[in-house]
């Protein structure tokens, strides 16, 4: 049997490029999508029932036993064969509640994971799997801002650093919400491709189930082939072994899982076969195997969250399993049918900031690369501000009205942090460089997305960062991406030196009134400049005010500066809207930044970059306090935009929300903050000056530039 499959799998493999030189058909096109389906099953060791319901679902007849293994019986009489794959995968479980809201996790081990399998995980989005459906929340990281100079030799991420952050304030909203103990916790990783490949966590393995249940829709040629798609694989193959031993053995066990095959080489079979000696779980008294081959598909980045399965290594695989079954004939693969997550979008009194904010948040714009950012904030605009509309030549969006006189500019800033291309080796694998400050850890191992601009079009090109084989330290070195291709397919595809590229994000509103995405940083800012201007009558106005949404700010204020250069000698005070990072975590020091979500926008009195008078900051929360606005003051750290108008003798006052996990895919607001940080803009925008106050200092307006 060895022998026959090992033959199989070669010769498939070597008449491969001779199909495709004499123009064969096209790969399978839905190979990858029933594959993705399969990798989205949420399976951790134990709890693996809800995607063995899903699979019931899609095939009917399969049996459940006492643990939860599925077992479906084809054909009778001799040889005997059981063809079995492992449903679980490495996750977490809740193992805790704190009395703040947070949840505690343990990992049971035992199913193969790379040694940064942990660290994949901080900083990042995630699901927490309950009776009552999915719950959204991040796991939470140091704040960039609140850590600078920490030693690049720090080790890497473990279990004790992960807080999980469900938008819980206390032990009785994560009851509301339906987590329990034990209830599982995964990565929350969208479906996955990128050439033709496939990517997700323990992809190989789900490639193996897949074709399980394709080749357990046919009755073997000869014999009786008896398929298993077992649960608790981590515990020694505990569910397989029940079965076995209930069956009361085989002439041969195949086993379509890659846990002990060794790493495949580029170029080779994509069909590993791995002889065992014995079978993977301890000998069974009175039950007999006669041999034990395990079967594994060729995967690349294996053990990772993008371990990589290419489309026809899928099928050439499924084909050796179908053929290990007693099978002639490749069965198609079975796309699952996995019930839809939806984010929490309850219609209440914050609905409208948060909608706005995801339009906002889920728009890519790299810091230099901000043209959709923009195009997403002009289209928020209202009428009033949309007529008024103008861009200069550094690529700000620039909206003024009311009076030349007491000039007040509010500034928030498009740009998010990202990387750009900096070289691209000929097997497509490029260098990158970071355009913005942030932990390069959180990007590795994660999904990629190149984008290239053609003017008419925005165009996406996927693949994913590169993780390192090994590591001794929590920071890599360097960073690099792949998209499947080599550097001619790369160009084909627009992709050069210059080329930004970041990761998928998608915003969700999660707790009670809890927000998360990368890029909160400033689009929150954004939203609130946009729904203040929503609030404010332009006619009524008593002096000149600008609201202006930079560019650039992460890479160094260039945005500001040129903003300052047109206005600033006309410019009294100047109101960055900008993120206060707070130390509302339990991974950062109360120490300073201490100014909790929920409890309103924050007088940002002194950061890395200004100091605010203390008569304005007074005045910023006298004017929040008759209007009954929950405002806070406080010092962070970071720069701010309006830095750039100080030298030109306005007044800098920042104002900002509490922000946790600064410069993550992990980044958590609380809506209220926005609603509250908009409406102060509101009202310092309709502010009169007391007539004790400095002379005004006329206005002077710029030739306009046409927008872009």
């Amino acid at each position: 049997m060895v022998r026959q499959i090992g033959l199989l799998a070669a010769a498939a493999f070597a008449a491969a490029p001779a199909a495709r030189a004499q123009g064969a058909a096209p790969a399978d096109t839905t190979t990858l999508p029933a594959v993705e389906s399969w990798i989205a099953l949420e399976a951790a060791p134990g709890r693996e029932q809800d995607a063995t319901a899903i699979i019931e679902r899609a095939l009917p007849g399969w049996q459940r036993d006492a643990l939860g293994n599925l077992v479906l019986r084809r054909g009778s009489g001799s040889p005997r064969r059981i063809v079995a794959c492992a449903l679980d995968e490495p996750g977490f479980v809740v193992s805790g509640i704190t009395a703040d809201g947070y949840l505690r996790l343990h990992d049971p081990a035992g199913v193969p994971r790379h040694r940064l399998w942990v660290q994949f995980h901080e900083g990042q989005r995630i699901i927490v799997h309950t009776r009552r459906g999915a719950v959204p929340g991040v796991i939470g990281v140091r704040s960039v801002h609140l850590w600078r100079g920490r030693s690049p030799g720090d080790q890497p991420a473990t279990i004790e650093r992960l807080w999980v952050d469900v938008g819980a304030r206390n032990r009785a909203d994560v009851q509301a919400l339906g987590i329990e103990m034990l209830d599982p916790v995964s990565r929350d990783w969208p479906r996955w491709t990128y050439a033709d490949l496939v990517a997700g966590p323990a992809a190989a393995d789900r490639v193996g189930c897949a074709a399980v249940a394709a080749a357990s829709t046919i009755a073997p040629e000869h014999g009786e082939t008896d398929y298993v798609i077992s649960v608790q694989s981590a515990f020694r193959w505990t569910g397989l072994s029940a079965v076995v031993a209930s069956l009361g053995g085989a002439d041969t066990l195949i086993i379509a899982a890659a846990r002990g095959t060794p790493a495949a080489a580029a170029g080779g079979s994509p069909v590993i076969a791995q002889p065992e000696t014995r079978t993977p779980f301890a000998p069974l008294p009175g039950v007999q195997v006669g041999a034990t081959i395990e079967l594994a598909v060729r995967a690349q980045y294996p053990h990772t969250l993008v371990e990589s399965v290419r489309e026809g290594d899928v099928e050439q695989y499924a084909a050796a399993i179908a053929r290990a079954a007693g099978i002639a004939s490749r069965p198609p693969l079975v796309e699952l049918e996995l019930p839809a997550v939806r984010d929490v979008e309850p219609r209440d009194s914050l609905a409208n900031a948060a909608a706005l904010l995801r339009r906002l948040s889920d728009t890519y714009g790299v810091s230099g690369n901000e043209g959709q950012v923009r195009d997403a904030v002009r289209a928020a605009l209202p009428e009033w501000a949309a007529a008024n509309a103008t861009v200069d030549t550094a690529g700000d969006l620039i909206v003024a009205a009311g009076p030349d006189r007491d000039t007040t500019v509010f500034v928030a800033h498009m740009d998010e942090v990202g990387y750009a291309i900096t070289k691209i080796a000929a097997d497509g694998t490029v260098s990158l460089a970071r355009r913005g400050g942030f932990l390069e850890s959180l990007w590795e191992g994660q999904t990629a997305i190149a984008h290239v601009d053609t003017g008419q079009a925005h165009i996406m090109v996927r693949g994913i960062f590169v993780p390192r084989d090994s590591a001794r330290t929590e920071q890599p070195t360097e960073v690099t991406a792949w998209f499947g291709l080599d550097s001619a397919a790369l160009a084909a595809k627009g992709v050069t030196v210059g080329t930004t590229v970041t990761s998928y994000k998608r915003a969700a509103r999660f707790g009670v009134t809890r927000f998360s995405a990368r890029s909160l940083d400033d689009r929150t800012g954004c939203t609130a400049q946009l729904l203040a201007m929503r609030a404010i009558n332009p006619a009524t106005l008593t002096h000149k005010v600008i609201f202006a949404f930079s560019v650039r700010e992460e890479t160094g204020l260039f945005g500001a500066a040129a903003l300052a250069a047109t206005w600033g000698a006309s410019v009294r005070r100047v109101h960055a809207i900008d993120t206060f990072v707070s130390s509302d975590a339990p991974l950062e020091s109360d120490r300073f930044a201490d100014s909790p979500l929920g409890a309103g926008a924050v007088v940002r009195a002194l950061d890395n970059s200004s100091a605010t008078p203390p008569a304005e900051v007074d005045r910023v929360v006298a004017l929040a306090r008759a209007a009954r606005i929950p405002i806070q003051v406080g010092t962070t750290n970071g720069g701010n935009d309006g830095s750039e108008f100080v030298r030109y003798g306005a007044v800098d006052v920042p104002i900002g929300w509490p922000l946790r996990y600064s410069h993550s895919p992990a980044e958590v607001i609380d809506l209220r903050d926005v609603v509250s940080l908009a409406r102060i803009i509101e009202r310092l925008a309709r502010a009169s000056e007391p007539a004790h106050s400095a002379p005004a200092k006329p206005a002077t307006k710029p030739a306009a530039t046409p927008a872009p």
